[in-house]
Order: C-alpha cells, then structure tokens, then sequence
C-alpha cells in the first residue's frame, strides 16, 4: 500500500506553513472553519452542480449492483508510491550541488557583484514553475486512475469518485492560480536572504565573496533549500485528494 502523507488540517498544509514561516505569508486563523472557507472558493452554481451530483449518487446507489470483486488496493498503491517518489527524487536531485542525471537543472548562480535581483531570480522561478508542470502532468491522471479504480469496486465508492471529480473540476481554476503565486512570492525570500548577507557583511566589516555563496549556510545555499522545502511540501499538498481516495477505497473494503 502507498505510503500514508502526514496527516494535516486544511487550514495548516505544511505548504502554509513553510510560506509562513519563511515569512512569505500570513499564517491561516485555525479558528476559521474549513467549510466556511470552501464555501467562499465556490461559486452558487457550483454549488447547485455539486449538489446535484451528490443527490443523483445518493437516489441511484440503491439500485446500484456491485461488480465482480476488485481489489485495486495494489496497483493503485504501487502507482502512488510510484508517482510520490518520482516528483520527491526530481526535486530533491535536482536542488542538489551534484544533481547528476535530471531533466530540471537548477540555474547557474549569478556569482559577481554587483548582484543584480531583477536578472538573477527569474531563473529559479523558471525552475520552480518546471517542477509544477512535473506535478500536475504526473498527479492530476493519477487522481483519474484512482477515481476509476474506486468506481468499479462499489456503489459507495462510486459515489465518492463523482463527487471528487466534480470537485476537483470545480476547484481546479482556484487551487491553480493560487499555487502560481508561490513562485512569485518565493522572490521576497531570494532578496530577504541576499539583504540579510548584505547587512551582516556590513556588521562584521568583512568583504563579500560570490564564490562562497553557494556553501553550506550561506545566503544562496540557504535560498536553494527553502526552494526544496517548498517544492517537497506542495507535492504533498497535491497529493493529499488522490491519498484520501485511496484510504476511502481501504477502509471501505477492510
């Protein structure tokens, strides 16, 4: 069975918390409850969609006969399991000193002063927004197959696979603008991180050496390991519908 995600409350993914305590966000008021604030992500036709969605499922799953046993508990395990430890080793590889074999490079540092901000973080945005093409190709069909693999084991699951596709349908637009933007904000850490440098150069009355940026604890080595936290913590944000799915299709067959 595919390894289980961290169990997390909507209101705290650890991709929230990473962007907050990089100070690239605000923290989200625990307090607010998740339905209230999904209700705010859709739309009242959506809604009336979701509904009906819910309602048909609900009316025709008496009449609903299972078919032939299916136990897709394995192959949709090794296929998440699969999937998870493609994206987590790209990322990972990749971010590394020493990638070795990858087919997303992390950029070539800008190593000279003066630094100049508006030319040296695009490429690391270019490279965050490579990492999300990966994940969306690799998760979203993954979600499909599970969907599919859950509408043939049961009346009940089928019903849980509609309304995960109607949701995903409904909430895909948001879910992605909303993720388009941390690659905007990571920007603020890249300069926060460089300013910091800057202002200890000063502090300590030492001159600044490009060379040294990338070593360990320095500014820039620093910047490449919240890049990886980030990426890392947004594939188990993406990860979490297609897990709960499959731990629907467990616990219902147990």
């Amino acid at each position: 069975m595919a390894r289980v995600l961290p169990r997390t409350h909507f209101h705290s993914s650890k991709l929230i918390r990473c962007l907050a305590e990089l100070d690239m966000a605000d923290a989200v008021d625990p307090g607010n409850a998740f339905a209230e604030q999904l209700g705010l992500w859709i739309h009242f036709a959506d809604a009336i969609t979701l509904s009906a969605v819910h309602s048909d499922s609900i009316a025709s799953a008496p009449n609903m006969q299972p078919e032939a046993p299916f136990d897709a508990r394995v192959p949709i395990g090794i296929e998440f399991d699969r999937i998870q430890a493609l994206l987590v080793n790209s990322i990972t590889k990749s971010c590394s000193p020493t990638p070795g074999k990858t087919h997303i490079k992390l950029p070539i540092p800008e190593l000279e002063l003066p630094l100049n901000l508006s030319t040296a973080y695009p490429p690391y945005r270019r490279f965050y927004e490579a990492h999300q093409r990966d994940m969306e190709l690799s998760i979203q069909p993954l979600r499909v197959n599970v969907r599919e693999a859950l509408a043939k084991a049961s009346p009940r699951l089928n019903k849980l696979a509609d309304l995960d596709a109607t949701l995903e349908k409904i909430l895909r637009e948001r879910e992605s603008k909303l993720l388009s933007k941390v690659p905007v904000l990571l920007k603020r850490r890249f300069e926060q991180l460089f300013k910091a440098h800057q202002q200890q150069l000063v502090d300590t009355r030492q001159a600044d050496n490009p060379a040294g940026w990338t070593q360990a604890g320095a500014w820039l080595a620093r910047f490449c390991n919240d890049m990886q936290m980030l990426l890392l913590a947004e594939v188990e944000l993406r990860l979490q519908p297609t897990m709960g799915l499959i731990e629907a299709f467990k616990q219902d067959t147990q």
